[in-house]
């Protein structure tokens, strides 16, 4: 008897078997459907003429890496690699959300006002993509968006600009500092702590002239006194 029942319990086993399988296979499926989204990519484009700088673009996936472009239009394209801190990411993400991510949206004001540079927004998950071209707005979130993002460009500028002149123009450290101090002043600068550890090396290297060693020790100061 005990072995006619295991006889019959074996089909059922097996159809059991199957259906587990196949449920892994379908989760599997599903997982592999959705991973793209860890993938999206909020995209900035500034493109204006005779400016300084012409050309501004600035690219964060929702892990906080990305990469900043900003020259010439005559110059070479150099992207280079920036990491965000994970509060200016999601803030980030989540005015694109309440843009719906850029899809079917029109900012434009259509009024005639002055040429101020085409900026574009742009949105990639996947196969999903999608953009808005405007040179001027009142959109509350874009213009959010757009001042986070400006002030990103600034900020990579001023970063880039302080280590080279570290590197190779001592003199016109300075000058940067100046710069810097007034962008903090205008609040201008996302991630101001961004700058604390070439503050910190500028303000003990006795190879700089004592008037920059002493900026960037106080800016260091006020940066950290307010994060």
């Amino acid at each position: 008897m005990k072995s006619s029942a295991s006889h019959r319990c074996r089909p059922v086993l097996a159809l059991c078997a199957c259906f587990l399988a196949g449920m892994a296979c379908a989760h599997g499926a599903v997982s592999s459907s959705v991973s793209p989204a860890a993938n999206a990519t909020v995209t900035f484009r500034k493109v204006f003429k005779s400016s300084y700088p012409e050309y501004v673009e600035i690219k964060v996936t929702d892990t906080g890496a990305g990469t900043f472009d900003i020259r010439q239009l005559n110059e070479e394209s150099n992207p280079r690699t920036l990491h965000l801190e994970a509060s200016l990411v999601q803030t980030i993400f989540e005015l694109a959300a309440k843009l719906h991510n850029f899809d079917g949206v029109d900012l434009e004001i259509h009024r005639r006002i002055a040429n101020l540079g085409e900026k574009t927004f742009g949105y990639d998950r996947g196969g999903e993509s999608h953009s808005v071209t405007f040179n001027y707005t009142l959109n509350h979130e874009a213009l959010q968006l757009l001042t986070i993002f400006e002030g990103l460009a600034r900020q990579q500028t001023d970063l880039s600009d302080l280590d080279r002149t570290m590197r190779y123009d001592p003199l016109g450290v300075n000058d940067v500092l100046m710069q810097l101090q007034k962008d903090l002043d205008n609040k201008a600068v996302p991630e101001p702590a961004q700058f604390l550890p070439l503050l910190d090396r500028l303000a003990a290297d006795q190879h700089f002239i004592d008037i920059a060693r002493d900026r960037a020790r106080k800016l260091a100061v006020r940066i950290r006194s307010s994060t």
